[in-house]
């Protein structure tokens, strides 16, 4: 074993063995491989092996594609069978609303270049005889579905990472991890210690327990999941014998079960409401190749109608039963990526769908190692989006929900109640007293909307319309006619300060710095040129700077800014967390309001837009923008927790004569639509670029040499391929939810040119690894081919809409080639909304207040 590496993986699991390999593709040799036993010992082998394309997020789905193109490929190049079994699967709608669910998967399909196809209940029993078809309204096929042999996969990424210079180390637990001085990690095994400038934890069902050796509570939980494997069945074999090919996967909504034919029986593994954590504190280290005791009592209720929707299986004989654990984050996405706080320390683990995840993670982490980026939009699995909150505790709650819930529908306007609440402001019970509904922002307890007196305050969750859209409408026209009042405690919150903040700040910034008193809005790119932040920034004095971002991305960009901090301790940041909490009035009476709040001039010539001020509120020291994200005439309010409570009731009570409302989250949403404006993670992800986003106002190219800017003045000068679009549509009772397909009606020469949207599509990659983008003969990566419909094809995708009440539109924003970025023609556009299409047309100017007089008074 060398004493001396660039990089440690620590577990041999599909994912370690993945991480390994990619990285010595990508060039690093000098690289180890560390497991406690053999490899698979963890939850690898005993995995029921199979492999899909389909993901709630489309950017995880990308890397799962990439996984089941690289099987072949790792064949050839190890030398050793994954046993592929590329057979597809059908996903089964037992009723109207799985129905919707199954409209929405095919569509977001139509841009990520899947084949997927919506077909009856009789179409699928064609391909499945064992199910009873009356039980079911619809199906969903896909062909990129099939299973694999565990074992042999995790070997072909082991020999083949071998091949290319790697070291396994088996049967050597890691016993310690101590980081020297100059960063550099030992790794403390049995069999000695290994310094290594990288630690990799991909330790499985261990890997909470590596965290901890670094002081890192992850939140990651096993849980026992069984399938059983039936004796063989004559229809099985006489399926295999009259068709000549195997029987398809099927995944069961009601029954919450999937089944794939194994062998000449069938593999049935559910996932059961009456869920069992498996060593929820501490996972043994003499844990290995075993399996849990069966419960069949435990899944009785599954099986029960597992059995009335497949009576073909309910006479087989049952010749195993497999319970084994394995490892869910509290979302079931996996925690992928740095670590913030820590040098050279890095995850992949919580990856419960190994098989259909393991490769892409492994792609994705290489890349981030190596090139300092994961080279993909990977916050869906980006570790860094949990924060302090996910305690053990909380982890443990979510993770058996999502469990539970795992062939659930999560509709778009459900809020999941485990856990909760786990962080709240000192409002939170004023705001339940009010009747809000309550939502959960990034682990704090925010009001979405508030339902009449009287009323019960909860969602009806559905696709569609439903009970709140009155009630945000009531909140939005109360705004934008007098005045509203919401909470905003949960946007990030920073302060920076130092002798050089003005320089950190410039050179992480695309917008030039405020002088003191003012306020800037600006992004944040990486060094190749792609939005990673967005931000309002106020000067409050000659050294210090106040920054304002999305809550959700706090530790993201933690991470991002102490990786760029002056080593000499010239900048200093502080993230406030919830140590600094917020309110915000808005509306045409906000200014009077305020007026009556504070003993100065808030007059519009004495406190300008984009102005920021200490001065009590109240009676209470805060910190006051004049600025909101409604667009309109108002202001954002800052205080400690303390004074809170007595800066809401002298609002709510000043504000009496004004008509004031409180309004929520949902109807803030509903106002930013009004005005164009984009939202963090939705319109703005690190897959696009500023001006790709329309965000070239807050682009100074000229101003200095700021990370991201040769990359940015290169889109500049070849102008962006795609643009950021508002839209009206002609919604019927559902609005956009996000991820939807939109349809052009161009011909084939005018299409000829416009590429593939490269966030999304059936990505294709070199032999690097790398992906690639725009039009390629030679990979076939051109864009959106086969989308078609006679004229019409799929050019974009919807970031995020919903109803925009005070104008009366349902709206929408997306991306679509630059080319059509600004014809506003009638006709020209369709949004794909539950499977129907619906006309759209594009909006240039904002329908609310377009010339920004409102919001500067």
């Amino acid at each position: 074993m060398k004493s001396h590496v660039k990089a440690v993986v620590i577990g041999g699991g599909v994912v370690g063995c993945s991480v390994l390999y990619h990285l010595a593709r990508a060039g690093w040799t000098d690289i180890m491989l560390i497991e406690r036993s053999e490899l698979t010992s963890g939850s690898s082998w005993h995995a029921a092996g199979g492999f899909h394309t389909l993901n709630g997020d489309p950017n995880v789905a990308k890397l799962q594609a990439y996984t089941v193109q690289l099987y072949k490929e790792l064949e050839e190049i190890s030398g050793q069978s994954c046993s592929l079994h590329l057979t597809g699967g059908v996903m089964l709608a037992d009723s109207p609303e799985r129905m919707d669910f199954l409209r929405l998967a095919h569509a977001k399909g139509r841009y990520l270049g899947m084949d997927t196809e919506l077909i009856t209940p009789s179409e699928a029993k064609k391909m499945f005889p064992l199910m009873d078809e009356k039980h079911f309204v619809g199906a969903m096929w896909d062909p990129v579905e099939g299973h694999l042999d565990p074992s042999g996969t995790t070997h072909a990424y082991a020999k083949a990472a071998k091949k290319l210079g790697a070291e396994i180390v088996l049967r050597n637990p890691v016993k310690e991890l101590t980081q020297d001085p100059d960063g550099t990690w030992n790794v403390v095994t049995e069999q000695g210690t290994v310094r290594a400038e990288h630690v990799v934890n991909c330790g499985g069902l261990w890997a909470r327990e590596v965290g901890r050796m670094v002081g890192v509570e992850l939140p990651v939980l096993a849980m026992e999941h069984m399938y059983l494997l039936t004796e063989p069945m004559p229809e099985v074999e006489a399926f295999n014998k009259e068709t000549g090919r195997e029987m398809i996967g099927v995944l069961d909504f009601k029954g919450e079960i999937y089944t794939r034919q194994e062998r000449n029986g069938i593999l049935l593994g559910t996932y059961e409401k009456a869920c069992k954590p498996w060593s929820p504190v501490n996972t043994p280290w003499d844990f290995g190749h075993e399996l849990l005791a069966p419960d069949l009592d435990r899944i009785a209720p599954s099986l029960e109608i597992g059995f009335q929707h497949f009576p073909g299986i309910a006479n087989a004989g049952i010749k195993q039963v497999i319970n084994g654990p394995f490892t869910f984050a509290p979302d079931g996405n996996p925690l992928v990526g740095p670590v913030q706080g820590l040098t050279n320390f890095w995850v992949a683990c919580g990856v419960m769908a190994g098989f259909s995840q393991g490769g892409g993670v492994g792609l994705a982490l290489s890349n981030w190692m190596v090139n300092g980026d994961p080279g993909f939009d990977v916050w869906g699995m980006d570790v860094a989006r949990w924060g302090e909150w996910a305690s053990l505790r909380y982890t443990n709650a979510k993770v058996r929900e999502n469990y539970s819930r795992r062939f659930s529908i999560r509709f778009p306007n459900e809020e999941l109640p485990a856990a909760r609440p786990a962080q709240t402001t000192p409002l939170y019970d004023t705001m339940v007293a009010n009747n809000a509904v309550m939502g959960d922002s990034w682990g704090l307890e925010t009001p979405l909307w508030f339902a009449p007196k009287g009323t019960e305050p909860k969602d009806i969750v559905s696709f569609h319309r439903s009970n709140d859209f009155e009630h945000i409408g009531n909140e939005v026209r109360a705004t934008r006619d007098r005045v509203g009042v919401t909470e905003i405690a949960n946007f990030a919150k920073y302060e920076v300060s130092g002798p050089a903040s003005e320089d950190f700040l410039n050179r992480l910034m695309t917008n030039r710095m405020p002088k003191n008193g003012r306020i800037v809005l600006t992004p944040m790119l990486n060094e190749f040129g792609r939005l990673i932040g967005d931000f309002t920034i106020a000067k409050t004095g000659d050294d210090t700077f106040m920054i304002w971002g999305s809550s959700a991305a706090q530790k993201y960009h933690m991470r991002w800014f102490e990786k760029h901090l002056p080593k000499d301790g010239s900048v200093r940041i502080h993230r406030f967390d919830q140590t600094l909490v917020g309110l915000s009035i808005a509306g045409p009476k906000s200014q009077e309001l305020l007026a009556r709040l504070v003993d100065e001039d808030v007059s519009s010539k004495a406190f300008r837009f984009m102005d920021f001020r200490e001065m009590a509120v109240g009676g209470a020291p805060c910190l006051v923008n004049r600025i909101t994200y409604t667009g309109d005439l108002g202001y954002e309010i800052w205080m400690a927790p303390a004074y809170q409570r007595l800066v809401y009731k002298a609002i709510k009570d000043a504000g009496e004569e004004f008509g004031i409302v409180d309004f929520g989250m949902r109807a803030l949403l509903s106002m930013r639509l009004e005005k164009n404006f984009p939202t963090w993670f939705r319109e703005l992800r690190p897959i696009y670029g500023p001006f790709e986003g329309s965000m070239e106002r807050f682009i100074k190219l000229e101003k200095n040499d700021f990370i991201g800017r040769e990359a940015a003045a290169r889109e500049h000068a070849e102008g962006p391929k795609l643009r950021r679009v508002s839209f009206y549509v002609d919604a019927q009772d559902a609005d956009v939810m996000g991820d939807e397909p939109i349809w052009a009606k161009i011909g084939a020469k005018d299409f000829g040119t416009i590429e593939k949207p490269h966030g999304y599509g059936a990505p294709r990659f070199d032999e690097t690894g790398k992906e690639v983008r725009g039009s390629d003969a030679a990979t076939g990566a051109s864009a959106v081919r086969g989308i078609v419909d006679g004229d019409w094809r799929v050019v974009g995708w919807v970031t995020s809409g919903g109803y925009a009440h005070y104008v009366e539109k349902s709206m929408a924003q997306g991306y679509v080639p630059a080319a059509l970025a600004e014809n506003e023609a009638e006709g020209l556009f369709e949004i794909e909304i539950l499977g129907h299409r619906r006309p759209a047309r594009i909006n240039v100017e904002p329908p609310f207040d377009p010339s920004g007089d409102k919001m500067r008074g």
